[in-house]
Formats: C-alpha cells, sequence, structure tokens
C-alpha cells in the first residue's frame, strides 16, 4: 500500500492504491525541450496505465568517474527547468543532492530529495535532508545491506520527518558490476519505509577503464519483473529518447518508446501477485 504521504503527493493522479509508483525520467537535465518530452510521455503512459509517476532528473552529477564526464549546465538552470516541467505536467519531482547546502536549495524546487547510494551513510547530509520537511528517497549503498538501511531511515525520522523512502540499488559485485539480491526488498520494508527498486542503475558496469561507466539496459525488463514479483512498492527507471546520445549514463538508460510496453508487463505481474 502507498503510504499517506505519497498519497498526498500524487493527488489528481488516478491510480489504484494497491500499484507499484514509478519514479522516471532522465539521468540528467539536458535541454528543456528534452525533459518536456520525456514529460510529456511519461505523463501519459502512466495515466492510461493508472501508475502513479514521480518526475525524476539530476540537475547536478558529482559522482563521476572522469573529470572529463558532463555535470550539468549549472545549478539554477537544472533546478528550474525541473520545477517548470512539473508545473506544467502536474507531476511531482524529485532530484539528488550531494550536501547540506544543496538540501535546502533543492527543496525550494522538487518534492523528493534523492541521497545517492555513496551518500547514504554521511549523517550530516540525511539530518540536512529531514530537516527540509520534504520526503526524502535514500538509495542504498553498493557496500551495505538491506537490513543496515534502518540507520538511514532513522536518522531522517530524528528531525521529525517521517516521510522516507529507500532504495536498492544492487551490491558491488567484484570491481566492474553489480548483483541484485531481492532478499533486500521485504529486508528494507520491515524499516517501515515504501521500498523503491532501482532498475537501471543496478545494471550499471562501473570502473571502466575507459572513465566511462557501462550497462546492461537490455536487462532493465528483467530486474524490473523480479523487483514487482518480489513486492517492491515503487520502481525507478531513468530513460531517454536516444540513449545513445544522452550527456550521462547512456548505457544504463531504457529508451523512451520501449517503455509503455514494459509497464504494461508489470502491471499484469502486480495483479497477478496481490
Amino acid at each position: 500500500m502507498i503510504p499517506s504521504y505519497l498519497e498526498r503527493l500524487f493527488t489528481g493522479q488516478q491510480y489504484d492504491p494497491r500499484t507499484f509508483f514509478l519514479i522516471a525520467g532522465p539521468c540528467v537535465v539536458e535541454t528543456e525541450e528534452n525533459v518536456f518530452e520525456i514529460s510529456a510521455h511519461l505523463k501519459a503512459v502512466c495515466r492510461r496505465l493508472g501508475i502513479p509517476l514521480i518526475l525524476k532528473a539530476s540537475y547536478r552529477k558529482a559522482n563521476r568517474t572522469s573529470a572529463a564526464s558532463f555535470t550539468g549546465h549549472g545549478d539554477m538552470f537544472g533546478l528550474e527547468i525541473l520545477q517548470k516541467a512539473g508545473m506544467r505536467f502536474g507531476l511531482p519531482t524529485t532530484t539528488d543532492i550531494h550536501s547540506e547546502r544543496e538540501a535546502e536549495e533543492a527543496a525550494k524546487f522538487v518534492d523528493v530529495l534523492q541521497i545517492p547510494a555513496f551518500l547514504c551513510r554521511q549523517t550530516e547530509l540525511l539530518l540536512a535532508a529531514g530537516r527540509t520537511g520534504r520526503i526524502v528517497n535514500v538509495k542504498k549503498g553498493q557496500f551495505l545491506n538491506g537490513p543496515s538501511m534502518k540507520f538511514a531511515a532513522d536518522k531522517i525520522r530524528s528531525t521529525g520527518n517521517e516521510q522516507v523512502i529507500l532504495t536498492e540499488r544492487g551490491t558491488t559485485f567484484g570491481y566492474q558490476d553489480l548483483v541484485v539480491d531481492y532478499r533486500n526488498i521485504p529486508w528494507m520494508q520491515e524499516a517501515g519505509a515504501p521500498v523503491v527498486m532501482d532498475c537501471t542503475h543496478a545494471l550499471q558496469q562501473p570502473n571502466q577503464t575507459g572513465g566511462v561507466t557501462g550497462g546492461n539496459p537490455q536487462l532493465i525488463g528483467t530486474i524490473a519483473k523480479a523487483a514487482i514479483a518480489a513486492g517492491a512498492d515503487g520502481l525507478f527507471i531513468e530513460t531517454h529518447p536516444n540513449p545513445g546520445k544522452a550527456l550521462s549514463d547512456g548505457a544504463n538508460m531504457l529508451q523512451l518508446e520501449r517503455l509503455e510496453s514494459l509497464l504494461e508487463q508489470l502491471v499484469r505481474i502486480r495483479k497477478a501477485v496481490a
């Protein structure tokens, strides 16, 4: 079931409360046109299928393999476009933050603050995010097990903010791969927060010698179907009209035109296991 703080976020969206919710969008804000195109497509598909949607895009990419990698066009540029897209299409929005200062600033523009996996244990960052009063989505570190994410949720709740989401995004396997342990979904749910499966970043192949992270986007459907069958409350999927030309993480994103057919399958799976 979707908790009350997410129900309020989805006001105006028609959906079955027993279904999963979706966090989706491009990896990073590239242009207003790109964000608007993706937003319009996502809204139309999710409205038809009755899936509540949160629009995602990073205004800044702080964790890059190479110093030459794209990090954004500027903070205000990205935040303002994301806010504008949310208002134009009537969608709640989220973006990732990396410092206490960013928590306060980004909270002025978005509805949900996302804590990147590598920063999920940063106490001051979690406390700063909690104090904004926004919903806080914490991604599980690639180096942690599911039960340990209880402590991340507790840090946010210590600020008086009970609005927490936890996201599974795979576990480091060797130096250049990730694996998904689906036990982490029910384990993290024991922390009393909805659990999301990040279907794109769980397929990353980090630490490539060329300085650009690789991926296996052809397996996004496999990860998503298994997560829904395992009881995930939501899914996180980054998508782009042309992943090969995306400015960030193109190797992991789902092509936009392929999203609808996948979501149709996932809705049927959720109904079968509900």
